[in-house]
């Protein structure tokens, strides 16, 4: 049975939304294309009539994680431009984020796979990385442009390590004072001086 174009490209959609929470909740190697085909309700065969290969699904599912986690920080930040930081680290930096990695941050999730991941892949998240960078330095108090930068990077790096280390520790409390501890932190870099 033939399908239509128009069917064709929300079966792409459906299956990069799933392959991005996928990743996310388990890895690019505790995904199979078989498995997640079969769970978005599509032929095996039907994979390679939109997708290149898997390391192109990957590289597509990481730059819609990173488009709709900045698209989500953006909507943090219009609510409160003043508190947009805070918004933005106590949103990342809680209990809800830490225990759901399959909505949450791509690179807190996956960043270490990223590095080892083919160049496309490594692109596509390099170049969100910096979009998420320029919005942090955007709202960030600072003498320069540079200053900015700076803490932007200071933040999101606290972010993205805290978030690791809070998911890696089998410590309840350990892990809450390093989410509490990094927000102090991030919500300090973000206060006028």
């Amino acid at each position: 049975m033939k399908v239509s174009r128009q069917q064709a490209g929300e079966n792409r959609v459906r299956v990069l939304n799933l392959a991005s929470r996928r990743f996310r909740e388990r890895g690019f190697q505790g995904v199979s294309v078989a498995d997640l085909m079969q769970e978005a309700g599509l032929t095996h065969g039907g994979f390679y009539k939109q997708f290149e290969s898997k390391e192109d699904l990957i590289a597509q599912a990481c730059a819609l994680a990173i488009s709709d986690n900045l698209e989500a920080y953006k909507q943090l930040a219009a609510r409160n431009r003043r508190r947009a930081v805070k918004a933005i680290a106590t949103e990342l930096l809680s209990a809800i984020h830490r225990d759901d990695p399959a909505e949450g941050c791509v690179i807190a999730a996956l960043g270490a796979e990223v590095s080892r991941a083919d160049p496309a892949t490594r692109h596509q998240v390099t170049n969100g990385i910096n979009d998420i960078l320029d919005l942090l330095a955007g709202l960030m108090p600072g003498r320069s442009e540079k200053e900015a930068r700076q803490k932007a990077v200071a933040a999101y790096t606290t972010i993205i390590g805290a978030i690791l280390l809070a998911r890696a520790v089998d410590d309840p409390k350990m892990s809450d004072e390093i989410l509490k501890t990094a927000r102090t932190s991030v919500m300090a870099m973000a206060a006028v001086s």
